[in-house]
């Protein structure tokens, strides 16, 4: 099952998408977000019969708009481990970004003039958690787990080095699409391959069941130092091709399309724009 955020007229409505350009409305709730809160979450979304509505891609908002906690990871691939000179970690490199960071996944990027000179792409799993875990085992982790989506994490490389805290360079407004829409942890299992392309040329292909800490892992991990609630959302990493660790360095420039297409959870698009 798939469930997306949907702009109208009227604000945004959860709906359960039936087709890449039709979706049938979940009645009383306006997002994904909210939806995720009700304990019978999956079979409302399931039996919902409310209006059945065509839609754009450029209708779709960020599937869980403002989530209580976005909590990402560094370095959980091997490959790009290894790219940015670091030896492979023992416990999961955790930093926040904030959900005034979240975009639509095919909206414009608006990149301030004074933080575009060294603007990064990064393709990233994200996993939404469907119910409250507290100190959660990896062997119970798939329970918390409501479904997966796509992450385009635009980094802004000389802002995340100014400091050892990469955050400031994570979280810029409306820097990340996110979605097209959630799908469901039933109908999805890591392993296709995550593809990022600055335009038409692919720069990063990694399988996702590559991952260094596995989701399951990660629920764990972080379980055990605060709660993750409903909605909320763990970016689990990019893997190896991004622009920084090239020889020579590459960026975003204006007007480029940043696309991350993950198998079986479908792609996001962004256009970029230098104000």
């Amino acid at each position: 099952m798939r469930l997306a955020t949907i702009r109208s007229a009227q604000g945004t409505f959860a709906a359960r998408v039936e087709s890449d350009t039709t979706a049938v409305q979940i009645d009383g709730f306006a997002n994904v977000g909210d939806l995720l809160q009700e304990d019978n979450w999956r079979e409302v979304a399931e039996q919902a019969a409310g209006e059945e509505v065509s839609f754009e891609l450029t209708d779709l908002e960020a599937v869980v708009p403002a989530p209580k906690k976005i909590v990402c990871i560094g370095l959980n691939y091997a490959n790009h481990i290894k790219e940015m000179g670091r030896d492979l970690p023992e416990v999961p490199t955790l930093f926040v970004k904030f959900p005034d960071a979240l975009t639509g996944p095919f909206d414009d990027v608006l990149v301030p003039e004074y933080a575009n000179s060294a603007l990064d792409w990064e393709g990233e799993l994200a996993v939404i958690i469907g119910k409250r875990a507290r100190r959660v085992k990896e062997a119970d982790a798939a329970d918390y787990i409501a479904g997966y989506a796509v992450m385009n994490d635009y980094t802004m490389r000389d802002y995340q080095y100014r400091t050892l805290q990469w955050h400031q360079g994570k979280s810029f407004e409306k820097s990340a699409g996110f979605g097209p829409w959630m799908t469901t942890s039933d109908a999805y299992e890591p392993g296709g391959e995550l593809a990022t392309y600055l335009g038409d040329e692919k720069m990063q292909t990694t399988p996702t069941d590559d991952l260094v800490f596995n989701p399951a892992q990660l629920v764990e991990y972080i379980s055990h130092i605060y709660p993750l609630d409903a909605g909320d959302v763990i970016v689990t990493g990019t893997p190896g091709g991004v622009g920084h660790a090239r020889n020579p360095k590459r960026y975003i420039g204006d007007g480029d399309v940043v696309k991350v297409e993950i198998d079986g959870l479908g792609h996001v698009a962004n256009k970029t724009v230098f104000e």
